[in-house]
C-alpha cells in the first residue's frame, strides 16, 4: 500500500506530466500552423542559400537564382559526389550561366552546420540579406539556427511544400513536424550549441567550392 507521502508525490508528477504534455501540445498546434503559414513568394534578397535534406528544395533554389532573385546562392550541406550539372538538369535548367554565381558548401552535417556555414558564406560576400530555401516543417529550425550564428542578417524564408507529403496536415507531414518541432524547442532554450557540431571533412578547416573553380573559405570544424 502506497503510504501518503508517496501518493502526494505521485500526484504531484503525474500533474506535473499532464501540464507539460498540454503545453508541448498547445505550443506544437502553433508550430504547425506558423510553418503552414509561412509565405512562399520574396521579392528578393543580396543572397539565397539551400539547406540539403529533401526534396525541390535545390531546384527551388536554382529556379530562385535564374529569375534574378539574388546575385548570388549557396547551397549548403552538398555531398562531394554531387556537381552543379547534375543539380541544374534536375531543375531543368543550363548550369553554365549559373556556375559563376553558385558555390557548393559541402562542410555541413547539420541543421547547425548549415547555419555556420551559410553565416561564413555570407560575411565573406557582405551579404545582408538572404533568402533561405528549405522544406516548410524544417523552416522554423533552420531560420533559428541561421539567426543564431548571423543575427544581423535580414531572411526571407521560401519553404518547400513536398509533393509527396500531401500537404501540410498530413499524416506523414504532422510527423515530421512533430520531431522538428522538439528540435526546435531545443535550439530555442540555446542547447544545441552546447553540443559539438557535426562536420565532413577531416582537417581543422573546410572549404567550399565555388562553380566557377574559386574557392571560399567555409566553416571551421
Amino acid at each position: 500500500m502506497i503510504g501518503w507521502p508517496h501518493a502526494r508525490l505521485l500526484r504531484g508528477a503525474a500533474l506535473a506530466g499532464l501540464v507539460a504534455g498540454l503545453a508541448w501540445t498547445g505550443g506544437f498546434a502553433w508550430f504547425v500552423r506558423s510553418a503552414a503559414e509561412l509565405p512562399r513568394e520574396t521579392s528578393g534578397a543580396d543572397g539565397i542559400v539551400v539547406l540539403t535534406g529533401g526534396a525541390e528544395r535545390v531546384e527551388t533554389g536554382l529556379r530562385l537564382l535564374a529569375a534574378g532573385r539574388a546575385r548570388l546562392l549557396l547551397v549548403s550541406g552538398v555531398d562531394r559526389a554531387v556537381d552543379l550539372g547534375h543539380l541544374a538538369r534536375r531543375g531543368g535548367l543550363d548550369p553554365a550561366p549559373l556556375a559563376p554565381l553558385v558555390t557548393l558548401g559541402r562542410s555541413a552535417a547539420s541543421t547547425r552546420g548549415n547555419a555556420r556555414e551559410i553565416a561564413d558564406w555570407a560575411r565573406a560576400h557582405g551579404l545582408r540579406s538572404l533568402i533561405v530555401v528549405t522544406a516548410f516543417y524544417h523552416m522554423p529550425r533552420a531560420l533559428a539556427e541561421i539567426a543564431y550564428s548571423a543575427p544581423d542578417l535580414v531572411l526571407h524564408p521560401v519553404p518547400v511544400m513536398p509533393s509527396s507529403l500531401g500537404g501540410p496536415e498530413s499524416w506523414p507531414a504532422l510527423r515530421l513536424l512533430a520531431g522538428e518541432y522538439s528540435k526546435w524547442l531545443v535550439v530555442e532554450t540555446g542547447l544545441s550549441h552546447l553540443l559539438p557540431l557535426r562536420e565532413h571533412g577531416s582537417g581543422p578547416r573546410v572549404e567550399s567550392e565555388r562553380l566557377d573553380g574559386g574557392r571560399t573559405r567555409g566553416a571551421r570544424a
